[in-house]
């Protein structure tokens, strides 16, 4: 049910102008971010990113760096710099670690994406995380048995796949986006890595700001701008016909 809504939304994408769109997406999906209302916008998320940031900000006007642990090149972007909240608190930059936090028993971590340029903390969902990671292993499992072979379902996308969880003999988790609320697929590509899909998501975010992408930016960025979460586990995504395209990640 859910590939073949995605199916039907993605060739409205297609055929739809920029004033289409807005009403077609409108119609099919509902208003996904309501004003005020978007998960991940909350006080508590805002507040304890505010928090940070600001210890972040003073700890790189002090010490030239940043509250970084480190992290190897094969980590996806938006999992990359994780904050060293112990070491802000250590140091007197942080009172208290946030009840949000995961080093608090809290379910987000604590991020720095644009670390070179305008260094900004988000937050990503561990639930969310877990979720796929445990999804993952189900799929590795999988393919060991089964000479490689990825249990890959529909395709959604060029070289991306709804994940046939009926191949892998255990029902999809329902995983909420923390951007719009809504259920999430999960794809696998030809090399059995998970994602989750966040097309639906960008194309109302794109609808809501009004802006024509090109066909080079990775769409996942509007999400991000949008909220004080990053996509888990997601791939990368380019305006392709109209409609965000998952692509694979350029090395």
């Amino acid at each position: 049910m859910k590939v073949a809504f995605r199916a039907r939304l993605r060739g409205m994408l297609r055929a739809a102008s920029c004033g289409m769109l807005a009403v077609s997406l409108l119609a099919v999906a509902g208003c996904l971010y309501p004003d005020d209302q978007t998960p991940g916008s909350g006080a508590s998320a805002r507040e304890a990113v505010l928090t940070v940031q600001d210890a972040v900000d003073r700890y790189q006007e002090a010490t030239g760096l940043l509250p970084i642990m480190n992290a190897d090149r094969s980590v996806p972007l938006y999992e990359k710099f994780k904050v060293d909240l112990g070491k802000l608190k250590r140091m007197g930059y942080l009172s208290t670690i946030p009840s949000a936090a995961f080093e608090s028993g809290g379910k987000d971590q604590f991020l720095i994406i644009d670390e070179e340029t305008d260094p900004k903390v988000k937050l990503l969902d561990l639930v969310v995380y877990q979720s796929v990671a445990s999804v993952q292993k189900k799929v590795n499992d999988y393919m060991d048995k089964r000479g490689g072979q990825a249990p890959a379902g529909e395709e959604v996308y060029p070289g991306f796949y709804a994940l046939d969880f009926g191949k892998l003999g255990t029902e999809e988790p329902d995983v909420r986006s923390m951007f719009s609320g809504q259920s999430l697929t999960f794809l696998v590509d030809g090399g059995g890595t998970v994602y989750l899909d966040y097309g639906v998501d960008i194309a109302t975010a794109i609808r809501k700001s009004g802006a024509v992408p090109d066909g080079k930016q990775d769409l996942r960025r509007l999400l991000v701008d949008a909220s004080y979460y990053v996509p888990v586990k997601s791939p990368v995504y380019n305006w392709v016909n109209g409609a965000p395209q998952a692509v694979p990640e350029r090395k």
